[in-house]
């Protein structure tokens, strides 16, 4: 969705879309990342304003998506409501010197060049935002068997398990002289 900056009022006008997010599922394949899918659409409920030239953008993403578990990596649902905010401000012309500190207050901003603001590109970086590092199907899952590869999960291995933790052997045949 494209919004002209002409158009956004400064009091809040609300708005209720689709915006399609298949595009991350292309960019996620070409890295050869399994760990999400994500849906042709998410709703998105978006309220946007504007302070002089400043722009301000609060709402809300929901959807349904995929995730790849990263104990026992099966396939699971992974429901997706998060909110955010964001101000876009005028792009600066740069310096005579080229780069510029940023200062604390600039941390939080985007910035716009044209008259018009695609909402695709801000969408999609929210959504990536709300994905956690570590997709879990939950808390609780036991993940897989070090040794057969066992779902935890669903199977009993008969595997021998000490419980010691086999990266640590070498340190186990050390002879330490007192």
């Amino acid at each position: 969705m494209k919004i002209s900056v002409d158009e956004i009022p400064q009091t809040p006008k609300e708005i209720d879309f689709s915006e399609s997010v298949e595009e991350l599922n292309h960019l996620y394949n070409r890295q050869n990342n399994q760990d999400f899918g994500f849906p042709p659409t998410l709703d998105v409920y978006l309220e946007y304003s504007r302070s002089g030239a400043d722009l301000f953008f609060r709402g809300r993403l929901r959807g349904q998506l995929t995730a790849r578990c990263g104990r026992c990596l099966e396939e699971f649902d992974l429901p997706l409501d998060r909110s955010f905010d964001f101000i876009l401000t005028p792009e600066n012309k740069t310096s005579d010197h080229g780069a510029e500190e940023l200062r604390r207050e600039d941390l939080g901003l985007s910035h716009y060049s044209s008259d018009e603001i695609d909402l695709a590109p801000l969408i999609a970086e929210q959504v990536m935002l709300a994905l956690p590092t570590r997709p879990l199907c939950g808390e609780n899952c036991r993940g897989l068997c070090d040794q057969c590869g066992a779902n935890l999960n669903r199977d009993n291995c008969n595997c021998s398990n000490t419980g010691q933790d086999p990266r640590m052997a070498p340190f186990r045949s050390l002879k330490v002289g007192r």
